[in-house]
C-alpha cells in the first residue's frame, strides 16, 4: 500500500504566509473545494513520473487507486494518471479519505484560531492534536476511526491488491497508526507529512508494515 498526499494548495500557501505576516483572516469557502497551488501542480506531475517508475516495476505497481473527494486530492491524481507512461488503474473515491473536520475553525490559520478564540487555542495546546476536538469538527481519533474502517473494508473488498491512496496528512498519519496493529499508541508529535510524498507499507504475508514514510525523493 502506498499514501500519497496532494500537492502544495492555496490553503498551504495561505497557511504559511499568515504564519510570516500575523494574519488572523480566514479563508473563504469551503474545505473541501481547495484546489492545487501552481507548485501543486508541478509535485502532481513529479508524482505521475514516480508512479510511471512504478509501473516499470512490475508486479511493484498499484492495480487499484481510491482517493479523497476533495478538489486538491483528485487534481494531484489527474496530474498523475495524466502523465506519459502511466496507465491509469481503476479508481474509487471514497469519503473516509477525507482529511480532517475542523469544524467551526475550517480554513482557520493557526494565527486566525489565535486571534479569534483565545480560549479554543488553549484547549487545543492543552488536549494535543489527537484529542482536541474543535466545534463541530474532528479529533484525529475520529479521523483513525473512519480510517480504520475503510482498511477493514478493504482487506475484505480487495485482498492481495496493490493499492495506492491518494488523499491527505491526516489520512496518513491516521492510517499509520491503524496498519501498526493492536496496542499502537499515539505518538506524542505528530510525524510529517509533506506535501506531495509518498509513504509505503510492504506484505510480510500477515499484515503491512511501514517500510518508508513521507518520501519526497521523486521532487527533486
Amino acid at each position: 500500500m502506498w499514501a500519497v498526499r496532494h500537492g502544495q494548495s492555496t490553503a498551504n500557501v495561505a497557511y504559511e504566509e499568515a504564519e510570516r505576516t500575523g494574519s488572523t483572516v480566514p479563508l473563504p469557502g469551503r474545505g473541501a473545494d481547495v484546489p492545487l497551488s501552481p507548485l501543486g501542480r508541478t509535485q502532481g506531475e513529479a508524482l505521475g513520473g514516480w508512479l510511471a517508475g512504478r509501473a516499470g516495476a512490475g508486479a511493484g505497481a498499484p492495480d487499484l487507486v481510491v482517493c479523497s473527494p476533495y478538489v486538491r486530492a483528485r487534481q494531484t491524481w489527474e496530474l498523475m494518471a495524466a502523465h506519459p507512461g502511466v496507465v491509469p488503474p481503476p479508481l474509487l473515491v471514497d469519503e473516509r479519505l477525507r482529511d480532517r473536520e475542523m469544524g467551526a475553525f475550517e480554513l482557520h490559520p493557526p494565527t486566525a484560531l489565535r486571534a479569534r478564540s483565545p480560549e479554543e487555542a488553549a484547549r487545543q495546546a492543552l488536549l494535543g492534536e489527537w484529542s482536541y476536538r474543535p466545534p463541530g469538527g474532528e479529533a484525529l481519533t475520529d479521523v483513525v476511526l473512519r480510517v480504520r474502517d475503510f482498511v477493514t473494508e478493504l482487506d475484505r473488498a480487495a485482498p492481495g491488491r496493490h493499492v495506492l491512496l491518494v488523499a491527505h496528512d491526516a489520512i496518513a498519519v491516521a492510517l499509520r497508526l491503524v496498519l501498526a496493529g493492536l496496542g499502537a499508541t499515539f505518538p506524542d508529535r505528530l510525524p510529517p507529512v509533506p506535501n506531495a510524498s509518498v509513504s509505503r507499507w510492504d506484505s510480510d504475508g500477515g499484515r503491512l508494515r511501514l517500510a518508508r514514510w513521507g518520501d519526497t525523493a521523486h521532487l527533486d
